[in-house]
């Protein structure tokens, strides 16, 4: 593991580093996305962060057949928790809703979502222990949660598409966490899963990217995989296999890293995981800046 003495050399050694996280403890970025504000820190670097959100809106909890208890055990395990704060700092596209409502990553026709046999499309109608989620929902209530699915996926499309315009490419993170153990509903079954997983798209992934972030992590002491234990990385639509110039990959971290997973609460290694997590977005722009000085 990453102690906290080669941690503190790591931050001396590396004044821009060290300046990278100081600026990004002042920076409030957390708004659903705002490409007029003078303050962003990285050009052409954008992070989408779908699965952060726990709170189920007033008006919505009635959709659900579940105590209040079993909700909230549920809303533990897919929550990818602190992922907001995990990848702060940083121009973002947030879901404000969580994904017990509306999965933002899922296809939204069943027959090209592969969670959709266990009740996990797009709109959620079975656990992650494959026991009823949801009542019957009427087809006002399914139009109300499909727009909130679109326009998610609106802002991302056109989020990207201001990068584009602005500077030729586009760089998309998708930020996740994931449990220390394989849930039933995991295509994944895999033990031990590793510290940290980075996902790829043939397309729209470059390869040195990718493995220049495996290394980095792996430097670090911790183990990580590609694809694995979830693979892929989320590319909006309108960009989706068919230009280059939009690139993508997917950070996820175990979250035993950082918190308890039976409680919720944050560990005190917290902080350490929110700076390397912060330095991998650095090697990412880095990569970024590289191609726009081309």
């Amino acid at each position: 593991m990453y102690d906290l003495y080669h941690m503190a050399i790591t931050l001396f050694d590396n004044s821009s580093l060290f300046w990278r996280y100081a600026v990004f403890q002042k920076i409030n970025a957390k708004a659903f996305y705002d490409y007029s504000d003078s303050h962003k820190i990285y050009n052409t670097m954008i992070l989408h962060i779908p699965h952060s959100k726990h709170v189920v809106p007033e008006g919505y909890r009635e959709l659900f057949v579940l105590s209040d208890i079993a909700l909230q055990k549920e809303l533990l395990l897919l929550v990818d928790w602190y992922t907001d704060e995990l990848f702060d700092g940083f121009d973002a596209v947030t879901f404000q809703y969580p994904r017990l409502l509306v999965d933002v990553e899922r296809f939204p026709e069943d027959e090209d979502e592969p969670m959709s046999k266990v009740g996990m499309g797009m709109i959620y109608t079975r656990t992650s222990d494959g026991e009823r989620l949801k009542r019957d929902l009427t087809v006002q209530e399914i139009s109300v949660l499909i727009s909130l699915y679109d326009s998610h996926h609106q802002a991302l499309n056109d989020a990207v598409g201001h990068e584009l315009e602005t500077y030729g490419q586009a760089m998309l993170v998708d930020c996740h966490s994931f449990p220390s153990e394989p849930l039933r509903c995991d295509l994944n079954q895999k033990r031990p899963r590793p510290d940290f997983c980075i996902g790829t798209d043939a397309f729209h992934t470059p390869k040195d990217l990718a493995d220049s972030l495996i290394l980095k992590v792996q430097e670090w002491g911790y183990t990580v995989v590609e694809n694995e234990p979830y693979e892929g990385t989320l590319v909006p639509s309108d960009y989706y296999q068919s230009n280059t110039n939009v690139r993508s990959i997917m950070i996820e971290v175990n979250r035993a890293l950082y918190m308890d997973e039976h409680s919720g609460l944050k560990l005190e290694s917290f902080s350490i995981i929110q700076l390397l997590i912060q330095e991998l977005l650095f090697v990412i722009h880095q990569y970024s800046d590289r191609r726009l000085c081309r």
